[in-house]
């Protein structure tokens, strides 16, 4: 088990180091200052940051410190994707009066592609961009199993009601922000593919008018609309969480990055949705482990900034 253990850390270490020579070798000063400040946003059970671990693993201080101004929202890990964007709502209102921008550009990650759609949808005077980062924007069939399983047995749907709210709690409370609500319930609702389609109804910026299409980048209501994914659920032998998202996408019959298939990570114009990268890879964790032969995460999130950057965003 420790020999185990002395593999999968320098394995770790070996990543990090790739990471860092890779980025550095694309980048030069400047190269991530966009017009407007950069938002991340978290999905589901996700954080800001868990005792100094980031959600967005080592992405905002190299955004940063290649020109970017970037903030890190916090909103609930689980609850409904229009309670998280009216969270979200007034946190890019803080940014804006804290940087005196006029707008933002938003990178949603799985559920926090609709919690930054909900925003730009509702208030478009203040959101420059729109990037969905794996995002559910088709529905996930990992959430339509679950929603099954638990509508047919109401005592499961309580215990698992119970457990993942207090799960969620417990980590909004590690990340300092215990008085986010949660409700698992809401949140599985809206990413499962009937919840996801009625939050499109709503919401219709950016989303293509046929599954696996492509929507407008520029949307009419003068948002830009971005995406990207990735559809390899199982990218490092080393890192521990491969083998579950490995298991989850066993759900699909089609490309899938673990949790979400890659036609329904679709939103605005596609830049890429078949990297080798898995659900949390897109986030360049598990520590900055990944596939050997595709490009670092981190290098994906700075060309992003250089391309709104050069498109005056």
């Amino acid at each position: 088990m420790l020999r185990i253990y002395h593999y999968w850390l320098f394995a770790a270490l070996i990543s990090g180091l790739l990471v860092t020579k890779s980025v550095l070798a694309q980048t030069e000063s400047g190269y991530a200052q966009t017009k407007y400040p950069i938002v991340l946003v978290h999905g589901f059970f996700g954080f800001d940051d868990v005792l100094g671990i980031d959600y967005f693993y080592h992405i905002p201080e190299q955004l940063n410190q290649n020109g970017g101004q970037v903030y890190v929202a916090a909103v609930s890990a689980a609850n409904g994707s229009e309670l998280r964007g009216e969270q979200l709502l007034k946190q890019v209102e803080y940014v804006l009066a804290l940087s005196g921008a006029s707008k933002v550009n938003l990178f949603g990650h799985s559920q926090g592609a609709q919690t930054s759609r909900y925003v730009a949808s509702v208030k478009p005077d203040i959101v420059a961009s729109v990037t969905s980062i794996g995002g559910v924007n088709w529905g996930s069939k990992v959430a339509d199993l679950i929603q099954q399983r638990i509508d047919n047995d109401p005592k499961r749907q309580a215990r698992a009601e119970k457990v993942a709210n207090a799960l969620a709690t417990v980590v909004e409370l590690f990340s300092g922000h215990k008085e986010l609500p949660q409700d698992f319930l809401a949140s599985l609702s809206v990413l499962t593919t009937a919840g996801t389609q009625a939050f499109n109804q709503k919401y219709p910026e950016g989303v293509p008018e046929e599954y696996c299409g492509e929507g407008e980048m520029l949307a009419d209501n003068g948002v830009y609309y971005f995406s990207w994914s990735g559809a390899d659920p199982f990218t490092n032998i080393f890192d521990p969480f491969d083998g579950a998202l490995l298991a989850t996408s066993l759900a699909f019959d089609e490309a899938n990055d673990g949790l979400v298939s890659a036609c329904s990570s679709h939103l605005g114009k596609v830049l890429k949705d078949n990297y080798q990268m898995n659900h949390l890879d897109q986030l360049n964790h598990s520590f900055g482990i990944h596939h050997f032969l595709e490009t670092d995460p981190v290098a994906i999130y700075l060309q992003h900034a250089n391309r709104l950057k050069n498109m005056g965003l």
